[in-house]
């Protein structure tokens, strides 16, 4: 695959994740939810965004500027820790029951990234230079979504519902 396939299949994948997202934020019973899901199809259109740039960059000149890729959820270890915090409240029998239609949601939006980031993670071990460092931060910033969703699904299918424990907020890190 060369590189202009890559951002155009990761464009497919933002997109996939970005309806989820945005569905999941339409659907949700809880303001909670509503508001993690709605951060998250934020995220992924500013992916989206970004990657449609770096695809007219590279089909005007054959070249990309690999720009610096932000995240409203913090640095890796900042939502890390929001994780550990929410897997923490589970632990010590902090929720309550509840899921519903968010537990749907959840769970594809977990298969979702796992299927985004296992091919990002092809396309640094397969592609070369400007492409591997493309590549390479949206593979911090999927881990980084993987943990965050998988951490509320814990926390919705274990004993309890997490609407109605502290917010979750990476950037307190």
């Amino acid at each position: 695959m060369n590189l202009e396939q890559a951002i155009v299949t990761a464009i497919r994948f933002e997109s996939r994740v970005h309806a989820i997202y945005a569905e999941a934020a339409a659907s949700s019973e809880h303001e909670v939810a509503r508001r993690v899901f709605s951060t998250l199809c934020e995220e992924e259109m500013g992916h989206i965004r970004y990657l449609r740039e770096r695809l007219e960059e590279w089909r005007a000149g054959g070249a990309i500027r690999v720009h610096e890729l932000g995240s409203q959820l913090g640095s890796p270890a900042a939502i890390e820790a929001g994780a550990a915090r929410l897997r923490a409240t589970l632990a010590g029998g902090g929720s309550r029951g509840g899921g519903g239609v968010e537990l749907e949601s959840l769970h594809k939006a977990l298969d979702a990234e796992r299927e985004t980031s296992v091919f990002y993670k092809q396309m640094v071990a397969t592609l070369d230079a400007d492409g591997k460092r493309l590549f390479e931060r949206f593979v911090e910033i999927e881990e980084g979504h993987l943990a965050v969703v998988q951490a509320e699904l814990d926390l919705v299918s274990g004993s309890g519902t997490w609407f109605d424990t502290a917010d979750f907020r990476p950037e307190a890190g």
